[in-house]
């Protein structure tokens, strides 16, 4: 019995110890395996068998192999890892969009300088063909700069959905993967020891999901893992994964959304609600980043081409008989697009729709806007919310607000509707001239302002800008200064009939314009009582050059971005190559912003990594050294069975003797 005894007890830690050799080695092979856990067999001593002089051992058993792992530092590096891939993928794609913006004389804001610039020479030569050629190119080269422009940020845009259709591609690869992982590890929990290879394996699939989407895991009794994304919605759930769809944007068909089938329905997903991952990162680069880029270098083509136009209407062209300018630019219409919830006819048609008038170019915001009925206000009553800065206002069918105006429609649309309002939006991509006429330049003044002769003061005529369509050229302005403080007589009368149809007076103000008949009269020194000036109709439109300096002011004024002040009046802007700077540094900053978070996030998943390795990693050293030690162990207990084998024959051979 002796003999046997001991012979179990050598086979029982041989057993042990090729176990632990054979846990060993397959570390050792895993060991640059992404996501493995180190593998260890636990041993425990076998129960003694009790007889009369006390308790003998009967050596060791193994009782499982279990894996080196942390939830709590795996999930930390999950949710790093979702992090680091959201600020990756959003910089990967400013980079992409700052190439739009280029400096120097490749850009926007170069080539509508230039345009502006060439108003100098044709206000030096209002008549010379070459000269009005030339202002011609260069409006179609600033054109073609801007509707260029917008060309790249469709580009991006499509680049953005193809990369978010691949994205949901690959996810919805790894959550089925996902769930038949699930099922497998359930059908083997009866089995009482764990599957550390499939948990492994489970444990990278959600880390690679986690690069696309930000995840909550919740263990079930089952064994398997539910997988959950923006707040609570199911991804992953036993064996059973809820496949994901790019889908058109309710609010713009022209953006991606992200959607989750849940019994047979795509429900759509709010961006915001997905706190990390790749995916998470290329909507809020589409929603934030292109849509303000886009609303930036439209409102700059609108304002551009609204005030060059406006004061083309202000001018008379070279045309036989001279008329008011044609425009020059056009630009994208801008766009009220119905919510995708909004009703539908029979046809599928919206029955109701929005849209906008642009009454001011220069005072439109590089901004979307969201408009639904009032919550708390009376019928009618709408609520428009400026994206970019979160202002909220009550408009009625017909108000002005931000240089547009808004139409409604009869019947307005229903109080559960609503819309998103893109003024600018689309303006750069269908900017183009529309003017080829070189004689359609309009670079006279239809009135002329002169000096009397026998003025006594040292006032004289600066300049002399239109500025309303509501100038009326058959009217001849005149005035007559009463005092030498400033207060002068005005009066309006035909130009044929010398008939008077107004009259008046006022007070003269150094530095500020004189404003009559649509025209803003400016005076350099002090006149004196009893000075006269005269605003006329222009005797030879060819010759004057008027309109043509009112031009070229327009590059030193501010064009872009002008706000109605507390005072009424409206104030503020940039000039067009100002605010093309601003541009330039916007998505500068946006692009440091990003690149530091990126490397920020980049750290902490490293380090998050590197937490979860040193507790659960592989180190080949110690396995090294493991490996001897149970390497030895294991020929000790072939020792103890080699003896127990000698001894059993020594007991055999008496026994026969």
């Amino acid at each position: 019995m002796s003999g046997s005894a001991l012979m179990s007890i050598g086979m029982r830690a041989m057993v042990a110890n090729y176990a632990a050799l054979q846990t060993t080695g397959h570390n050792i092979a895993n060991a640059g395996v992404e996501g493995y856990s180190r593998q260890t067999a636990e041993l425990a001593t076998s129960e003694g068998q009790f007889t009369g002089a006390g308790f003998f051992g009967k050596g060791v058993d193994v009782q499982t192999v279990v894996r080196a792992h942390s939830d709590f530092l795996t999930r930390e590096a999950a949710t790093a890892r979702s992090v680091s891939s959201m600020d990756s993928a959003r910089l990967e794609s400013l980079r992409e969009l700052e190439n739009v913006f280029p400096t120097g004389e490749t850009g926007v804001g170069y080539a509508a300088g230039q345009f502006l610039n060439s108003m100098v020479d044709l206000a030096s030569h209002p008549a010379d063909d070459a000269t009005r050629q030339v202002v011609l190119a260069r409006a179609a080269e600033a054109a073609g700069r801007f509707a260029a422009a917008g060309s790249q940020l469709d580009a991006i845009q499509a680049t953005t959905t193809e990369n978010l259709k691949s994205s949901v591609t690959a996810v919805n690869g790894l959550t089925s993967d996902l769930a038949q992982v699930n099922q497998r590890i359930a059908a083997l929990k009866g089995l009482g020891q764990p599957a550390n290879d499939l948990l492994d394996e489970r444990d990278r699939l959600v880390s690679q999901i986690s690069s696309y989407l930000q995840v909550t895991t919740v263990p079930a009794d089952d064994g398997t893992l539910g997988v959950f994304i923006a707040g609570g919605q199911r991804l992953v759930l036993s064996n059973q994964a809820s496949p994901l769809s790019l889908v058109p944007d309710p609010e713009d068909p022209s953006r991606s959304a992200l959607a989750i089938n849940d019994s047979g329905f795509d429900r759509t997903l709010q961006a915001r609600t997905l706190a990390g991952g790749s995916i998470a990162g290329l909507l809020r680069f589409q929603n934030e980043d292109l849509v303000e880029a886009g609303a930036q270098l439209g409102q700059m083509a609108a304002a551009l081409a609204g005030a060059v136009n406006a004061q083309q209407s202000f001018g008379l062209d070279l045309r036989d008989p001279p008329g008011s300018g044609a425009p020059m630019f056009a630009v994208g219409a801008p766009l009220a697009i119905p919510n995708d919830a909004n009703a539908r006819d029979a046809g599928g048609s919206f029955v109701s729709s929005v849209t906008m008038t642009v009454t001011d170019a220069t005072q439109l915001m590089a901004s979307e806007y969201d408009l639904r009925a009032d919550p708390g206000g009376a019928a009618g009553a709408w609520q428009l919310t400026r994206r970019s800065d979160g202002l909220v206002r009550t408009v009625a069918d017909g108000d002005t607000v931000d240089g547009f105006t808004l139409d409604l429609g009869a019947p307005p649309p229903a109080a559960t509707e609503r819309f998103l309002l893109q003024p600018v939006s689309r303006a750069a991509q269908d900017m183009r001239r529309v003017l080829d006429d070189l004689r359609g330049i309009a670079a006279a003044s239809p009135v002329t302002a002169s000096a009397s002769p026998a003025n006594t003061g040292t006032a004289s005529v600066a300049t002399l800008a239109v500025v309303s369509g509501t100038i009326d050229p058959e009217l001849t302005a005149n005035l007559t200064f009463t005092s030498s403080t400033g207060d002068y007589t005005w009066e309006l009368r035909q130009r044929t009939t010398n008939a008077l149809v107004g009259s008046g007076t006022a007070t003269w103000t150094a530095g500020a314009p004189i404003t009559i008949n649509g025209v803003e009269l400016q005076l350099n020194g002090v006149p004196n009582n009893g000075d006269a000036f005269s605003v006329v109709k222009t005797a030879f439109p060819a010759s004057n050059n008027g309109n043509a300096l009112a031009m070229v002011a327009l590059r030193d004024k501010a064009l872009v971005g002008r706000s109605v002040l507390s005072t009424g009046t409206v104030g503020g802007g940039q000039t067009v190559t100002d605010a093309y700077a601003s541009t330039i540094a916007r998505v500068g900053v946006r692009v440091q912003g990003a690149d530091t978070a990126s490397t920020i996030s980049q750290a902490v998943t490293n380090q998050a990594e590197l937490a979860r390795s040193a507790g659960s990693g592989v180190n080949l050293d110690e396995e090294a050294a493991r490996l001897l030690s149970f390497q030895q162990s294991y020929q000790a207990a072939a020792k103890v069975l080699q003896v127990a084998q000698s001894i059993f024959d020594t007991v055999l051979g008496i026994a026969k003797a």
